[in-house]
């Protein structure tokens, strides 16, 4: 009887050598070679549950909404729940990726590449069907293929206070996109501004009305900008953020929506020291890219469920990534961080938040951690100081939450309400983190 740990090895080869044959174009081989890959390897009773293929975004269970946590003044959050304060391990949240798989390799190994290759075979058939190399799909990248059909968009009213929301369009050199505007009733001068990017298979609207942004954004006097993903630049509305050309200062996504943050600023009383960024799951990606891209722009970026800046490189290593974890490149200005992670994720694997943290500096930081067990989700919250006793980086991993925007509103889609609120704590933490502070 042939050894699991071979066949595993044979078929982690395999699914990189259709990879491979996918940035060649030759696709129907890249596609028989995952068909006859993934009738190869016999599952034993005691291996994880088979992983579905891959999606950035899942529907949480929507259950009653938390308590709402204190106003934008207010430094740091405050959690209303019983606390354990402990030193954390510089290591705990910095693992190399491969730490983050000790124990049966094998298994764990089995269940990601099942996920990668079964994600990926459609793909392959999808685009051979339609005699299409990745060349001439450039302009429409295929967003995984996922299995999950695509959300039709819909216009959801915003429960905004006096406020308002205005459509807009921002046209620049690297391209063009749509957005929506929340503009306070009665805004601070200068106000502070967060840009905030949808995951896949969301509207604007929908992300608005999820987060509950837009509430907060009126009670504080804040502008709140939700840049729009066209269903032209990615069947699924994701942001590219796996694209090299939408990683840089110069070119794609990053600098297009680098554009449309200055244009907001141009056209009102904008703190430029209190520009931020923020996104879930392929927006938290893109938000670490962009924020990695532009850190004279932005003070502060929040990455929920989200991956390390230019940790994927193509389709092929973003799902390795997703379902493994991958670092990000190193160096590079340390943009002040806040990271939200559910620990039983399965779309996008916990083991980014670490790389996240650690491509954000978190090895040359003291860390404390926090224990939360309140009405809603246990959490772990763990807040990274430097010698001076600054908190550069915040890091929330909640138990027993999947791939959704914790402590959501249920009217939007894949949100989690049980959870504590991402949105107020990320205010929170950008209240705190104005440039240069």
């Amino acid at each position: 009887m042939t050894d699991p740990s071979e066949q595993m090895r044979d078929r982690f080869a395999d699914m990189m050598e259709a990879t491979r044959l996918t940035g060649a174009g030759r696709l129907a081989e890249a596609t028989d070679l995952i068909q006859r890959s993934l009738g190869g390897l016999a599952t034993p009773r005691d291996a994880p549950k088979a992983i579905e293929p891959p999606t950035l975004d899942l529907t949480a269970e929507r259950v009653d909404d938390p308590p709402r946590a204190a106003s934008w003044t207010q430094a740091t959050a405050q959690p209303q729940a019983s606390t354990r304060t402990e030193s954390a391990p510089k290591s705990e949240t910095t693992t190399k990726t491969e730490a983050g798989l000790a124990g049966p390799i094998p298994e764990k190994l089995r269940a990601a590449v099942d996920g990668v290759v079964r994600g990926l075979a459609p793909v392959l058939k999808g685009l051979a069907a339609k005699g299409l190399t990745p060349k001439g799909l450039a302009p429409q990248a295929p967003g995984f293929g996922f299995a999950k059909p695509q959300t039709p968009d819909r216009s959801v009213e915003t429960a905004a206070g006096a406020g308002s929301v205005v459509t807009k369009s921002f046209a620049g050199p690297a391209g063009t996109r749509e957005y929506r505007l929340f503009v306070p009733s009665r805004p601070q001068v200068p106000a502070a501004l967060v840009v905030m990017l949808h995951g896949c298979n969301q509207t604007a609207d929908d992300f608005a009305v999820g987060t509950g942004m837009n509430r907060l954004a009126e009670r504080d006097g804040l502008f709140v900008a939700y840049p729009v993903q066209t269903g032209r630049a990615n069947a699924q509305r994701c942001w590219n953020w796996f694209e090299p050309r939408d990683q840089g200062r110069e070119t794609g996504e990053a600098a297009i929506i680098a554009g449309l943050t200055r244009a907001v600023m141009a056209g009102h009383a904008i703190d430029p020291s209190r520009v931020f960024i923020a996104g879930l799951s392929a927006g938290g990606a893109a938000a670490a890219n962009i924020a990695r891209a532009f850190p004279d722009l932005y003070a502060a970026v929040g990455v929920h469920s989200g991956l390390a800046a230019s940790c994927a490189r193509d389709v092929g290593s973003a799902m390795m990534a997703m379902q493994m974890g991958a670092p990000g490149p190193g160096g590079g200005a340390h943009v002040p961080t806040i990271v939200f992670h559910g620990e039983d994720d399965t779309t996008v694997s916990i083991r980014n938040a670490d790389q996240v943290l650690a491509q954000a500096g978190a090895a040359a930081l003291t860390p404390a951690r926090e224990r939360f067990d309140g009405d809603g989700r246990p959490y772990t919250r763990t807040r990274y100081a430097d010698a001076a006793g600054r908190v550069l980086l915040e890091d929330w991993r909640v138990r027993g939450a999947g791939h959704a925007w914790s402590g959501g509103d249920r009217a939007g889609s894949f949100t989690d309400p049980q959870g504590p609120d991402a949105s107020r704590a990320m205010l929170d933490f950008f209240a705190a983190h104005p440039k240069g502070f």
